[in-house]
């Protein structure tokens, strides 16, 4: 069997997720990349992909958490890594 050289519609469709998120092999992000240098229909996708990705981020980072959030995030942490005990604990 020989390696894929290139990614039709379809497999590259399948994948845009995983390469917005940077969850593919060097090789796959190569084959992605290079289909959508070449394919009009599917760079369109992406770009579309990509912003909305890019707002929700966006706007995620404008969001206030609450004072205490980060506080409780650590302790949940330290629980799980076996550092700490859950809080009210002896």
């Amino acid at each position: 069997m020989s390696p894929i050289d290139r990614y039709n519609c379809e497999e590259t469709f399948r994948r845009l997720d995983d390469f917005l998120d940077r969850h593919l092999s060097p090789e796959e992000i190569r084959l992605v990349q290079e289909h959508l240098d070449t394919c009009g229909q599917c760079a369109s996708e992406y770009a579309f992909e990509e912003s909305v990705l890019r707002n929700v981020r966006a706007k995620l980072q404008r969001i206030k958490a609450p004072d205490d959030l980060l506080s409780r995030v650590r302790q949940a942490l330290e629980r799980e890594r076996g550092g700490g005990r859950p809080s009210g604990s002896r």
